[in-house]
């Protein structure tokens, strides 16, 4: 192959994988720039939701079959039942430590990820299961460089997901009410918001494009595992602080430039795919050096 070729080939490569890292940096972001939690259990929620998917398009199969019909399905049932296991889990685990410390809201998190993958864990023995999809590999060649619908398909459906997400925080009452709340959230109170309301509503979205992001990576790879939330639930926080934690569009470029950055960084000499986690958590540091606020973040003024 050319080194267009294979540039091209990267350049899908990295798409794919940034558009995984960016729906799940939305989460991140979008809980932190509100109630200012890194939910570490995030990723966590990604893996449950790759789990949950598999069940309902199991179940599907036998009725619409296991093609795009049953994923989109399973991936609108999926996204509700995670998201409103990301409700619960805010209402029993984080509600009552928002008036702690930082930090045991922090180890609660923690606690709240241990949970969920060694209940995975125990349920699937450790196994690694086969995502039941029954995908044709058809798709588009561009001289010597091959790219698959279901890359194309993926990458398109989380560009939809990003772009109504955008809307909704920026064009509904809803949104405006998020945004107020990250602000400041006495003041919303005296206003009349419902600010545990729109709290639950946060984690709800938050959830469910976690548990989209699940679904499209089982679809991807053709399989899931309990531990698969672990490396990408890092990857996502470092895409969130790259574009800026609490920024939305932030969340989204820095997803799409790591997955672009590990994609290329493969192919640069003496690293190669082994390195690739070196190299994307080396451009992490970097940047904390120089702009610790992230591209597109702001620098934050605490009020005494």
């Amino acid at each position: 192959m050319s080194i267009q070729d294979i540039l091209l080939q990267q350049l899908a490569n990295g798409l794919i994988l940034g558009s995984f890292y960016a729906l799940v940096a939305l989460g991140y972001t979008m809980v932190y720039g509100i109630i200012k939690l890194l939910n570490f259990a995030h990723g966590d929620l990604y893996m449950f939701g790759a789990f949950v998917g598999f069940v309902v398009l199991s179940f599907l199969s036998a009725f619409i079959g296991n093609s795009w019909a049953g994923i989109l399905c399973s991936m609108v049932l999926s996204m509700i039942a995670v998201g409103l296991l990301g409700v619960l889990i805010q209402r029993v685990a984080y509600v009552p430590m928002l008036s702690a410390p930082r930090l045991s809201i922090l180890i609660t998190a923690l606690a709240v990820s241990m949970v969920l993958y060694n209940s995975v864990m125990a349920i699937t023995d450790g196994q690694y299961l086969a995502f039941p999809t029954d995908l044709s590999y058809e798709g588009l060649e561009l001289g010597n460089v091959f790219i698959t619908n279901t890359q194309m398909i993926l990458v398109g459906a989380s560009i939809i997901l990003m772009v109504v997400l955008y809307l909704f925080v920026h064009k509904t009452l809803y949104g405006k009410a998020m945004r107020a709340i990250a602000i400041d959230k006495d003041a919303c109170r005296l206003m009349g918001i419902n600010v545990n309301k729109i709290i639950a509503l946060t984690f709800f979205i938050g959830t469910s494009l976690a548990a989209a992001a699940g679904i499209m990576a089982g679809t991807y790879y053709g399989s899931i595992h309990f531990f698969m939330g672990f490396v990408i639930g890092l990857k996502a926080f470092t895409a969130a602080v790259i574009g800026g934690i609490g920024s939305i569009p932030g969340a989204m470029l820095g997803g799409l430039l790591l997955g672009l950055l590990e994609s290329f960084g493969t192919q640069i000499p003496f690293i190669g795919t082994e390195w690739k986690d070196v190299f994307s958590f080396g451009i992490l540091i970097l940047l904390l050096v120089f702009k610790p606020t992230g591209i597109l973040g702001k620098t934050e003024i605490e009020r005494m």
